[in-house]
């Protein structure tokens, strides 16, 4: 099976610029480079294989077909929708927010 490309929405680029300056701003460029690297293998991971994240908040918020993947050693959750011809990522959130509120923030819902 060919990998689907995975295109990040406005909001989950915001998502991860924040995270990174969050990381930066407190003198962890490791942390900084290796949340970049558990994003690219959560990315990859998801382009490949996109039903193996959780539906959870699809029923908790009622979007069919969001799933979400935890990236690896960091705290953070990457939201997503498989399309037909490529994974729409809405938000990479910290897994400690008010999800529900976070997912329901701004007009750009994934249905």
């Amino acid at each position: 099976m060919k990998a689907k490309p995975v295109i990040p929405r406005a909001l989950a680029t915001q998502d991860v610029e924040e995270a990174i300056r969050y990381y930066l701003s407190e003198d962890a460029k490791q942390a900084a480079l290796g949340f970049i690297d558990a994003l690219e293998q959560a990315y990859s991971h998801i382009g490949r294989h996109p039903t193996t994240g959780s539906p959870r908040y699809a029923h908790e918020l009622d979007l069919p077909g969001l799933r979400s993947w935890p990236l690896k050693r960091y705290p953070h959750i990457v939201f997503y929708v498989e399309r037909d011809d490529h994974i729409d990522v809405w938000r990479v959130l910290h897994g400690m927010r008010d999800i529900p509120a976070w997912m329901r923030a701004g007009d750009d819902t994934p249905r």
